[in-house]
C-alpha cells in the first residue's frame, strides 16, 4: 500500500472507532434489540467503507449518519413486514431471549451507590421514552442533541427537509417533556 493509502485506511479506522459506540446506542434504542442494533452499525459501517472511503474525511460524519439512517429506515420496513406476516400465521415468539438493559452494561467512573441507581434509572426513563418517540422524531432529536449536528447537517443525514427536521424535532422534545416530566419535576 501506499502512504496515502494507509493514511486514509488510519483515518477511516480512527473515525469509526469514534463514532461507533454512539452509533449503537443510537441503533439500540431504534431497534430495541442488541443483537439487530450490532447488525446495523456493522452494515451502515460496511456500506461506508465500501462506497465511501475515498472521499475526504470531513464527509465521513455526514455520510454514515446518512447511512445509519438508511440502514435503519431499511430495518424497520424489514421487521413491518416480518411481524405482519407473523401475525398473519398467529405466530407469537414467547421464548424470546431477554434484551441487554442499560444496567447490564458495564460501568464506568466511580460514583456513590445512590448517585449511580439514579443515573441508571434516569437512563433507562430516557431511553424508554426516546424509544416510544414515532422514528423521524427520534431520529431528529439523537442526530441533533447527541450528535451534535445542526439543523442541516440533520436534513442531509435524514433526507428530508431543514423544516421537516425543526418540526420532528420539536415535536421530540415536546413529547419527551411531556413524557419525563414526572421523573425530574
Amino acid at each position: 500500500m501506499t502512504a496515502n493509502v494507509e493514511d486514509t485506511a488510519q483515518a477511516l479506522d480512527h473515525f469509526l472507532a469514534a463514532i461507533e459506540k454512539r452509533a449503537y446506542r443510537m441503533a439500540f434504542i431504534a431497534t430495541g434489540n442488541s443483537e439487530e442494533a450490532l447488525d446495523v452499525v456493522q452494515d451502515a459501517m460496511l456500506k461506508l467503507v465500501h462506497k465511501y472511503a475515498k472521499r475526504s474525511a470531513e464527509e465521513w460524519p455526514l455520510l454514515f449518519h446518512r447511512i445509519l439512517q438508511n440502514t435503519l429506515n431499511d430495518w424497520y420496513r424489514k421487521q413491518k413486514v416480518r411481524h405482519g406476516l407473523m401475525r398473519w400465521f398467529g405466530y407469537v415468539d414467547k421464548d424470546a431471549e431477554e434484551e441487554e438493559t442499560v444496567e447490564q452494561l458495564p460501568q464506568t467512573g466511580s460514583y456513590h451507590p445512590d448517585e449511580r441507581l439514579g443515573q441508571e434509572r434516569a437512563m433507562l426513563t430516557l431511553e424508554k421514552a426516546l424509544s416510544d418517540l414515532p422514528m423521524r422524531q427520534q431520529q431528529a432529536f439523537l442526530l441533533r442533541q447527541w450528535e451534535g449536528l445542526d439543523v442541516a447537517n440533520t436534513a442531509r443525514a435524514m433526507g428530508i427537509s431543514e423544516g421537516s427536521v425543526k418540526t420532528h424535532y420539536s415535536r421530540a422534545i415536546h413529547s419527551l417533556r411531556n413524557q419525563l416530566e414526572d421523573h425530574w419535576s
